[in-house]
């Protein structure tokens, strides 16, 4: 009878396993479901939203939320994405998928009813498809740089090695009539401002654009071209708006520089600045200092490349005009970063001169201090002589050692109350002086 329980126990409990095991299985094959349909969902939200809006959300969602939300993004929309986007996320997104998405790295474009259009790269067959006007490479790896020898017949530097050549060859034409040109463009940034080494190499009417990082100048040109019809018509096209593009960006960093030095100098301008209020103004000083100069090397690199293209006489009359176009900006930068560059020395000197002033006055109120002290520093002298004790016998050293201490700090007084009289006199005689003159 007990043995017949115990079965029963045994089938009941292992019926009892099998429905929990099926509502398990259920309950995890509803949520894979759910789960499937919520990104479905999320998919069609985002499809329907402009870059600008993704990629604000893309921006607030958490590192792990924002790798998901990124792939369910359509390739064809995440350069638009990328473009807008803060620079920090890019930076992840971009290092994140660079093993699996190619095109971040090597965009390739073409001409599409007028209009710049890239096409999706994600190996050499791709590459070798297209006939495209513009191939622009940030970073690329060893394979890349082989494609483009391979598919084109074009040799293109490493761009860790961009920085190493003469200065000499930075412009020059190849016998097969490739045009190199190696040229500095601006990186501005919260926290640095450097110049980047960016190669180009014309070559049967095909741009190739070679740096070590992404550039707001190729971000901007890309925008451009991709939204105006017309915009661009060939290879030579873009090379000249890239350099439009960056002396445009070279005038905002300047508009920056303005901005930021009118702020030091109300800081300056104050009646009074301590020592270290004046070391961070010092600093703020030399960083838009810094910056000025990196624009005015940018301008001057960018001047000495329209130069050359404009020797080589391989461009139309039209692109002769933008040139000469690009030209007149650039001279009227170098008049305003020659007008910052003195307005910046008189916000030096300014400051130079209110850590004198403040020197100066420490050094006076140690004067006075030692002009007080010196008659007490006597009498102290006397008091502590052996002759004192002489003149005071008869009377109790309490008394007379009081009466001494009471003696030195009305002579202390006395000598600070005359300092201030004679200073005051002073004053008021040059005053008066300045009012007649």
């Amino acid at each position: 009878m007990i043995e017949m329980e115990e079965n029963e126990d045994k089938a009941t409990v292992q019926k009892n396993l099998q429905q929990v095991n099926r509502l398990l299985h259920k309950h995890k094959l509803i949520e894979t479901l759910a789960h499937k349909q919520n990104l479905v969902e999320l998919q069609t939200r985002l499809s329907k939203l402009d870059s600008k809006s993704v990629a604000r959300i893309v921006e607030a969602l958490p590192q792990d939320d924002r790798e998901i939300t990124w792939q369910l993004i359509a390739d064809e929309r995440k350069e638009e994405i990328l473009l807008v986007i803060s620079d920090d996320v890019r930076e992840e997104l971009v290092t994140k998928n660079r093993p699996q998405d190619r095109s971040v790295t090597i965009r390739v474009f073409d001409l599409h009813e007028g209009r710049l259009r890239q096409i999706p790269i994600s190996g050499r067959e791709d590459l070798a498809r297209v006939k495209p006007i513009w191939i622009d490479l940030v970073a690329p790896d060893d394979d890349q740089i082989a494609w483009a020898k391979e598919l084109f017949g074009v040799d293109l530097p490493n761009p860790k090695e961009l920085t190493d050549l003469e200065t000499s060859a930075r412009f020059y034409m190849e016998e097969g009539g490739a045009v190199h040109l190696h040229s500095d463009f601006l990186l501005d940034r919260v926290d640095e401002s450097r110049n980047v080494a960016v190669a180009f190499i014309l070559h049967k009417a095909t741009l190739f654009s070679v740096r070590s990082e992404e550039l707001p100048v190729f971000r901007l040109q890309r925008l451009r071209a991709r939204a105006q019809s017309g915009y661009v018509s060939e290879a030579k096209d873009v090379l000249l708006d890239l350099y439009a593009a960056d002396v445009e960006y070279s005038a905002n960093a300047l508009e920056d520089v303005y901005a930021d030095l009118g702020a030091v100098g109300k800081q300056v301008l104050r009646s009074h600045i301590t020592d270290d209020e004046a070391a961070v103004i010092l600093a703020s000083i030399a960083e838009e200092e810094d910056l000025n100069g990196r624009i005015r090397r940018n301008v001057l690199d960018t001047r000495r490349a329209l130069s050359f293209l404009m020797r080589s006489k391989f461009l139309s009359e039209a692109q002769h005009e933008d040139v000469r176009e690009i030209l007149r900006d650039i001279e009227s930068l170098d008049g305003h970063t020659a007008f910052l560059f003195n307005k910046i020395n008189f916000l030096m000197d300014a400051t130079d001169s209110s850590i004198n002033i403040n020197q100066n006055k420490d050094i006076k109120r140690l004067t006075i201090i030692s002009v007080v002290f010196m008659p007490l520093n006597v009498l102290a002298g006397i008091g502590g002589m052996s002759e004192y004790s002489m003149m005071t016998q008869g009377i109790p050293w309490p008394v007379s050692y009081a009466a001494f201490t009471i003696g030195l700090f009305v002579v202390g007084w006395l000598t600070f109350v005359g300092l201030r009289y004679a200073e005051l006199r002073k004053s008021k005689n040059s005053l008066l002086t300045n009012r007649k003159s």
